[in-house]
Formats: structure tokens, sequence, C-alpha cells
């Protein structure tokens, strides 16, 4: 950690300039689409040092939270023929119709949690007469790696398969503008994201869609700098796309990892728990790795659900930076960290979770 980047003078100089770039009389609403940016701007208190005409809303950057309980249910009916299936832990308590895999392993199947996919691998290694099967979950920062270990299929064991749960950022973005009751007015863009696919990845954005963009780290100062560069954006009557987070982040990203994506999957149509079905926003092995295909190799291929959220449940409205969690009534009543009801509750990433953990709806109420 660079002492720098949490330096309270810079801190203070940072909320000064932002006051200033303020329009007078204005509400201005920036929207980041991170679980980490979250965690930046919740654990740090950044909304209660900014002025309340500011508004930093979080969308749907949790890739559990969106996680479609379709998928969900492929995995626990996997664990229940028998297969060893490996995840990350966050998974195991998201609520679906189906049950979670929490349950499923209490029921007796064997779930097992692993920190990457070079874990789910060691498992088929060490145990090969049992089908290994890897419940892949996550957007473009836990795609390279998985898509980097499939790419040598020379390590990989016949008893080793992948269920996919993967999803792009950018085209969950894009849906936003289209929503005509958000009034976006900037972007802070994933830095994890833009380490693997570029400051280049948001260019449509500006220029498409006339939305500034900076790509942003995620040290309270990262927040705050980008929060100005979009307000400095506004004054100037400018609409541009800038990475402040330079010092990790280029223009183009990482070429080998993305080579390594778009060798192992190919773009389709996928549901997003919550908000529904959007265009070009997932991935799916190409018929080349057919053999590595969980659903292919069991035949198994559920629909997507018709209700994706339990009754009374806000968290389509929380990603979607509708609402604050604490407008949601189930909020830390019938729906909390040790009891989550919804999904936005689930991971650390998760928008509700975060806020319940840090205090975030506290420091708004206190105002």
């Amino acid at each position: 950690m660079n002492v720098e980047f949490r330096d309270p003078d810079a801190t203070q100089k940072l909320v000064a300039a932002i006051e200033r770039a303020l329009p007078d009389g204005q509400t201005v609403k920036i929207m980041h689409v991170c679980g980490s940016h979250e965690r930046t701007v919740s654990r740090w208190g950044l909304r209660s040092l900014l002025p309340e005409r500011l508004e930093i809303f979080a969308g749907p950057g949790c890739p559990v939270c969106v996680c479609p309980v379709h998928e969900v249910g492929e995995a626990i009916a996997l664990a229940e023929r028998g297969v060893i299936l490996a995840t990350y832990g966050d998974m195991l308590r998201l609520p679906t119709p189906y049950g979670s895999l929490a349950e499923a392993k209490s029921a007796g199947g064997d779930v097992r949690i692993i920190y990457s996919p070079l874990d789910a691998l060691k498992l088929a290694v060490q145990n090969p007469a049992r089908e290994v099967v890897f419940f892949s979950v996550g957007f473009e920062t836990t795609v390279a790696p998985t898509a980097a270990l499939l790419a040598s299929t020379a390590l990989l064991p016949d008893n080793f398969s992948i269920l996919t749960s993967h999803r792009l950022t950018s085209p969950a973005m894009e849906l936003l503008l289209g929503i005509g009751d958000i009034h976006i007015e900037g972007f802070i863009a994933p830095g994890h994201v833009s380490v693997i696919m570029g400051s280049e990845e948001w260019r449509i954005f500006p220029e498409a869609y006339r939305m500034p963009v900076v790509v942003a780290g995620f040290e309270p100062v990262d927040i705050l700098l980008a929060l100005l560069m979009l307000l400095e954006q506004r004054q100037q009557g400018a609409v541009r796309l800038e990475n402040e987070y330079n010092r990790v982040v280029q223009p183009h990203g990482n070429s080998v990892a993305q080579a390594a994506i778009w060798q192992l999957f190919d773009v389709q149509a996928s549901w997003w728990r919550g908000i529904g079905r959007i265009p070009h926003s997932g991935l799916v092995l190409k018929a080349d790795y057919a053999r590595y295909d969980a659903r292919e190799r069991f035949g198994i291929r559920l629909e997507p659900a018709e209700e994706e959220l339990p009754p009374g449940c806000s968290c389509h409205l929380v990603m979607l930076g509708k609402i604050h969690p604490p407008a949601c009534p189930l909020y830390d009543r019938k729906c909390t960290p040790t009891t989550p009801y919804g999904p936005c509750m689930v991971s650390q990433e998760g928008t509700c979770f975060i806020w319940h953990s840090m205090g975030e709806g506290m420091n708004l109420d206190d105002r």
C-alpha cells in the first residue's frame, strides 16, 4: 500500500476541489460498476466527506449478485450427481429457488471452496476416479486465468470440466444508459477489468453515448481524483475517456490474457440476475473445447427462471443504481449478511453486504 493514496491532506484538497467543481444547486450522479470500488467508497466514508448533491451509486459490479438462478441450479444438480463441484466461497450461500450450494453440501454433495482455477485442476489430478467440475464465475478479471488454464490442454486431465458463468462489463454499462430514469452523468470504470481489457475498452461511451468515463484505482485518492476528473469534464463541456489508474492500466490492456479469452470463448446474450437478458454480455466455451464444457459432458442445461429475485427483494434496483441498499424494505430486517435473503447481501462484492458491514447507510442518515 502506498500511503500517498490515503494521505489526509491530499484527500482534503481533493474534496475541496470537488466542491468547487460542482455546479451550484444541481445534483450530479456518478456511477461505478465495481464491488471493489464500492468497498473503497464505503470503507473510507467518502460519501460522508462529499457534498450531498454529488451522488455516487453502485451499478452491477458484483459477479455473484448477477449470477442467474438457473446457472446456480445447474451447479447444484451437478453436486447432487456426485461430482466434486469446486467454486469460489461466495457462491455457496447464494440463495435460489433451487436452494444453495451450501445446502447441497449439507445434504452430502461434494462442494469444495477454491481460490483459483489451479486449485480446481489440482482436485482433478488428486482425484482421478472422480469427475471434477469447476463452477467458474466472474467478469473479465476472472475469465482470464480460467482461459489461460484451459488453453493449456496438455495439462488437463480427462476428469476435469468447467461450468461457466462469465459476464462482460461493457454491455451492462450500455444497458444502463438506455434506462430513462437513472440519469447517470459519468462512469468510473473498473480498474481490475481495465487491467485485462485496457482503458480503450470504454472508449465507446464518450464516442457513441457522449458519456464521460474515468478508469480508477482502488484507494481513496484514486476515487476522489476520478470524481474530480469527471466533474472537470462537465465544467469544460467535454466528454472524454481518461485513465486515472495509469500506474497499472495500459490503453490496450493485457494482450496475452485477451488472446487466451478469445481463443476459448464465444460471446452470446446472457442473463443477469435481477436485470434480465443483456445482448453480447456472456461468454461460452467454443465448440472446439466442448469436451471441457460441463453442460455438454453431463447433458445438463436449465432454463432461465421467470422470477430471478425472491419476493420483496430490491436487489435489481440497487444494481441498476436506482436506490441505495437501505431503501430496500428487507435491508437489515429479513436480509442480513448472516441470513442473506437477496443476492446483493451474499458476497463481499455485493453492495448490500458492503453497506451493512461498513455502516454506509448510517453515514448517510447521520448527515
